[in-house]
């Protein structure tokens, strides 16, 4: 038994300075990682300077507040790479020239490759617009499924994934609507996850919406489409064709590619999603 225990310990000690000692590939980005979030953290230390007002006594003493916290992802953006492999995407976000990053990447085989620290902002979603929020990468973590946008999803990378999105959904608390594609936030300007991503499997899992059965569902008259994708949390502002492409890429991927025309079917869908979103 004692040497059971010693052979125990003997073998994660050894695993550690394997794990240690191993060199990364990408051990100059991970210095400059360091470099930045040191700076980071330098400024967070700052001691906030008085603020002063004409007409108005300065203060000469500073109060800190006690009750703050740091801020928290409320949202989490799916995205396909839309490249040919795994290392290719991680050389992709470690280059400073392409101004693109995520916070997690999983590859084909189940990998999770975690880049960035959950609270920090990566840059993933762009120009995107989902409800009032107009900035979203401030308030997301994006997650990068090595595909080339034009193949299914390995079943090794959707149960990482699905693994992932558990974790982060508990620790942040993330309400289930605020599971969404990247296709949905920037409608017109991207498509991914694409149609082959299994929204409904991770709907039944409490990641994202989707619909129960729709034969009953009775869709008032007049049905506003648009005002109910604006509901939901798409832009129709911007263009309103490419806001029904990216409902239907997501919930009716069998129709994604037919036009913008939504069917009486497809209304129902809708409505009942709409009815989830309020």
């Amino acid at each position: 038994m004692i040497n059971r225990a010693f052979n125990r310990i003997h073998y994660i000690v050894w695993s550690v300075l394997l794990y240690s000692c191993a060199q990364s590939p990408y051990a100059t980005t991970n210095k400059l990682y360091k470099q930045q979030t040191k700076a980071f953290a330098k400024t967070l230390r700052q001691q906030p300077a008085p603020v002063y007002m004409d007409s108005v006594p300065a203060v000469t003493w500073w109060a800190g507040t006690t009750n703050f916290s740091m801020r928290k992802p409320n949202y989490v953006i799916i995205h396909h790479t839309a490249q040919n492999s795994c290392d290719q995407t991680l050389q992709t976000f470690t280059m400073p020239r392409t101004q693109v990053s995520a916070h997690y990447v999983i590859c084909k085989d189940g990998v999770v490759h975690q880049m960035l620290n959950d609270y920090l902002r990566a840059w993933h979603g762009g120009i995107a617009k989902w409800g009032n929020l107009t900035d979203v990468n401030s308030s997301s973590i994006g997650i990068e499924l090595d595909n080339n946008g034009y193949e299914p999803f390995s079943p090794p990378q959707i149960r990482s994934l699905l693994v992932l999105l558990d974790t982060l959904k508990h620790r942040y608390a993330i309400p289930a609507a605020n599971f969404i594609g990247h296709g949905d936030i920037a409608p017109g300007r991207k498509v991914d996850p694409n149609a082959y991503f299994p929204w409904q499997q991770l709907a039944e899992k409490g990641f994202g919406l989707w619909y129960a059965d729709t034969t009953t569902v009775m869709v008032p008259e007049p049905f506003n489409a648009l005002q109910a994708l604006r509901i939901v949390g798409y832009n129709v502002k911007a263009d309103s064709s490419a806001a029904i492409a990216a409902f239907k890429r997501h919930f009716v991927p069998a129709d994604s590619t037919t036009g913008t025309l939504l069917s009486d079917g497809e209304k129902k869908i809708l409505f009942s999603v709409m009815e989830q979103s309020q």
